[in-house]
């Protein structure tokens, strides 16, 4: 059996990730800079033999995941699904909003100056998830179970089922604050702010139910696609 791993991006640069909004269940397109950025990390796993793809159903992950399909060498014969379950949280009434307004009230509901010095403690997923639900005035941020079964079964359930089918490799596209989130719930030894960048693949494998970490943030398909992308035009 095949080892699996999965490749786990966080979509391009978007219009609210630009100007520094909150965007969880809310969605923007990606700019022309984000758009680019994907193009290049398409190029930069052109090479790598997915056996599926996935996305979330946000339109950012799934423009990106597409852009990524578009380059690679066998793109159109990768079978590609959409799941729900991997989508970005819920921030509700609060988005939209300015992200430095979110999270500026989130620290004081759990005590702390700022958000920094909420980051700088012991805070857990748990007490974010609590606060932002407890300053939601629609009511619609999830609760912290709730959450975390969606991301959690999510996520298992695409490796278990490559698994099962002989494992090898699987693009998934996702978000950034759920992507670390998933890596918490996986080590909880892993940092709240993990200071993913658009476009960064975190490489995860799976075998017999457990998930390990192998590699986090990286931008060097980026990179590599750029020099791709650079020796063809040349």
């Amino acid at each position: 059996m095949t080892e699996t791993t999965l490749y786990v991006v966080r979509h391009g640069k978007t219009m609210f990730n630009t100007i520094e909004r909150v965007q969880g269940w809310c969605d923007t397109p990606l700019t022309k800079a984000g758009q680019e950025g994907i193009h290049y990390l398409g190029l930069g796993l052109r090479e790598v033999p997915f056996a599926e793809a996935y996305s979330s159903d946000s339109g950012r992950a799934i423009e990106t995941s597409r852009i990524i399909l578009g380059e690679h060498a066998h793109g159109r014969d990768i079978p590609y699904s959409i799941d729900n379950r991997i989508r970005e949280w819920c921030f509700g009434s609060l988005e939209g909003g300015y992200d430095m307004e979110m999270w500026g009230v989130v620290p004081r509901v759990l005590n702390f100056q700022n958000y920094d010095d909420m980051i700088e403690t012991d805070v857990t997923f748990r007490q974010i998830a609590e606060a932002i639900q407890a300053v939601d005035t629609a009511n619609w941020a999830e609760p912290y179970e709730v959450l975390r079964n969606r991301v959690w079964s999510g996520f298992e359930d695409i490796a278990h089922r490559r698994e099962k089918a002989g494992g090898g490799n699987v693009l998934i596209v996702s978000h950034g604050l759920t992507i670390a989130f998933l890596l918490n719930l996986i080590d909880e030894k892993q940092p709240i702010r993990a200071g993913l960048q658009n476009g960064s693949v975190t490489k995860i494998t799976y075998k017999e139910g457990k998930f390990s970490i192998q590699d986090i943030n990286n931008v060097d398909y980026i990179e590599n696609g750029k020099k791709k992308s650079n020796t063809i035009l040349n």
